[in-house]
């Protein structure tokens, strides 16, 4: 195995962060295993609430140490948001349970129900992780942490700041954090994990893209953000690089490795300084150790044909313009989910772009803290209208106004408390949440189409609109009714959600795995898309032809098992950015299927 830059001389604390679908996960479990053989002890730590690390090794890993059998001296932990919850409501409740009234311990209970507590859970067990100094975790020469996507990661990065200045502040409601009197332990917590991120010596950030221009842009962003909360040892890997064609007349193949070197050539000018590894698309998906031993070597050429594998089946009759025929037929909520970087944005544009080409009203938004909607449109449409609820602004209109009603009839002293409990962090939950509800309330009159944010990130959102509606239907009095955003989510008739994947392994075990949770929740998701289809897009290159024959099989398992209705969007030779592009995205079919 090829050793990359960015793991020369490592430190104890590697970070891989970077706009969901890139790799990160492929490149921190192949990263994990090239140490590990190298006869470092590692510990691999996913802090997506939508983790796969267990699927990429093939064995069960939830939230304790899980030792990797075949690899010696390579454990492994996800941060499981529920579970940490679980536990660390256990440890908030526990004490007291039995020691006050059952009234009371049932009013801690219910405050520590909601989404932010599951996030704070989640937090406090990523900062122990950098604080342990003398415990478990301390045996370790490395620890690698396959970070949540970008929005999600930087939101992460900045708790222990946010929470370190709320802290200093005062104790203030401390409802999520847990009893005041462990506050000082905490605060002191926190502020060891700040120094820790911020000091090279011990931390390491690894910026994981494609060569895009919007993976690109979007790792730029996240490099400044990062390097102002204090993180400046940084490192850039550009991952599922194209290799050169040899003799190869595929005009998709020279196409994309065109579009993919420009996009090279175009690196933003702050990135350019930073060490730069590019890892080369490889024909299989990384699932396994021998696939994982493979990621860091060059020149997998592709030169063997796949075996003949038949067509694709039905991909020419399921275009996404089908789909929108179908939703234009009465207006209501249209949600694009699934992982990060398998394509909702763009599949979100696309729809709410033919809507209102047709002549319909239509209200594009998006959830996802790291999207840009914007750039992916690059024009305007009549009848269009974008959004995006951006947590920082929702934030401070929603302060604003609970200063102005509630904080209206306290006396100075009240005013001054209101306002410091409104700084803390779980503020933006709720805001957030009360954004999301009145989009959803939009939808009653006109088309609503939601670009969310991935898969972890919206089942915490989706968490907080069911502790809404259980707290509704506990409150209200027999024979009244109200209609709640999590009834408008679960009813057919006013949402469709539209699961985006991508015909790969991981993708399609996280969109299924989605399904189940959403349907445990009472919503059913009305169609899949799979978007950016190697095997619809019908090519010759060799290597191209082995990712193809690759995807068979999820196309099947998609069409067959998991979905009411499908659409397969084809690879194209260029990104879909722009409205024209989108249009066509629309309508495209795909072409001849592999043979």
């Amino acid at each position: 195995m090829t050793t990359p830059t960015f793991l020369t001389d490592p430190p104890r604390f590697v970070f891989f962060t970077g706009k969901g679908g890139v790799g990160k996960t492929s490149i921190a479990c192949a990263s994990a295993l090239s140490l590990a053989r190298a006869g470092k002890k590692v510990l691999l730590v996913s802090t997506d609430p939508a983790s796969n690390v267990g699927q990429v090794f093939g064995l069960a890993i939830g939230n304790a140490l899980t030792a990797i059998p075949a690899v010696p001296g390579l454990s492994a932990l996800e941060i499981d948001p529920e579970q940490a919850a679980d536990a660390y409501r256990e440890r908030i409740v526990g004490p007291v349970r039995g020691l006050l009234p059952d009234a009371e311990i049932a009013s801690i209970t219910e405050q520590l129900s909601g989404s932010c507590t599951t996030e704070v859970a989640s937090f406090d067990e990523f900062t122990s992780l950098l604080t342990d100094t003398d415990g478990e975790i301390a045996s370790f020469d490395h620890v690698l942490f396959d970070t949540a996507p970008t929005g999600h990661t930087i939101r992460l990065l900045q708790l222990p700041g946010n929470w370190t200045e709320f802290l200093e502040a005062g104790k203030g409601d401390a409802s999520c954090l847990g009893p005041l009197a462990g506050l000082d332990k905490q605060k002191a917590m926190y502020a060891a994990a700040v120094d820790a991120l911020a000091d090279p010596q011990r931390t390491r950030l690894v910026l994981v893209a494609r060569a895009t221009r919007s993976a690109l842009a979007e790792i730029d962003r996240t490099h400044g953000e990062l390097a102002t909360l204090g993180l400046s040892r940084q490192h850039v890997v550009v991952n599922g690089v194209l290799p050169a064609p040899s003799g190869d007349t595929d005009p998709l193949a020279l196409a994309i490795h065109r579009r993919e070197q420009a996009a090279l050539a175009g690196m933003p000018a702050a990135l350019k300084p930073l060490p730069l590894d590019l890892i080369e698309l490889k024909a299989a998906n990384m699932i396994g150790l021998d696939a994982l031993g493979t990621l860091f070597e060059t020149a997998d050429g592709g030169t063997d044909l796949p075996p003949e594998t038949g067509a694709v089946p039905e991909v020419a009759d399921a275009p996404l313009r089908a789909l929108i025929d179908e939703i234009e037929r009465d207006h209501g909520l249209v949600m694009c989910m699934g992982k990060g970087g398998v394509g909702k944005t763009t599949v979100a544009a696309a729809v709410a772009v033919a809507l209102a080409e047709r002549g319909h009203e239509v209200h594009l938004t998006t959830t996802d803290p790291a999207a840009h909607l914007t750039e992916t449109l690059h024009g305007d449409v009549e009848h269009l209208h974008v959004s995006r609820i951006d947590p920082a602004e929702a934030t401070r209109a929603y302060r604003e106004r609970v200063m102005a009603t509630k904080g209206a009839h306290l006396d100075e002293q009240g005013r001054a408390t209101l306002a410091e409990d409104l700084r803390s962090p779980c503020t933006e939950e709720v805001a957030v949440f009360q954004a999301f509800s009145r989009v959803i309330q939009e939808s009653r009159r006109k088309f609503v189409v939601v670009d969310t944010a991935p898969t972890g990130h919206t089942l915490l959102l989706l968490d907080a609109t069911g502790s809404y509606h259980r707290d509704v239907t506990r409150q209200l009095g027999p024979g009244l009714h109200a209609v709640t955003p999590m009834m408008r989510l679960q009813d057919p008739a006013s949402t469709k959600v539209l699961l985006i994947t991508l015909a790969e392994t991981t993708p399609v075990l996280e969109a299924a795995g989605l399904q189940a949770d959403l349907e445990r929740a009472g919503i059913h998701p009305w169609a899949w898309v799979i978007d950016n289809s190697v095997a619809a897009a019908a090519p010759t290159a060799p290597l191209l032809r082995r990712r193809a024959a690759a995807e068979l099989e999820q196309i099947d398992k998609i069409r067959t098992e998991l979905a009411d209705r499908y659409a397969v969007v084809p690879l194209l030779e260029t990104e879909p950015v722009g409205v024209p592009a989108l249009r066509a995205l629309g309508e495209v079919s795909a072409p001849v299927a592999v043979r």
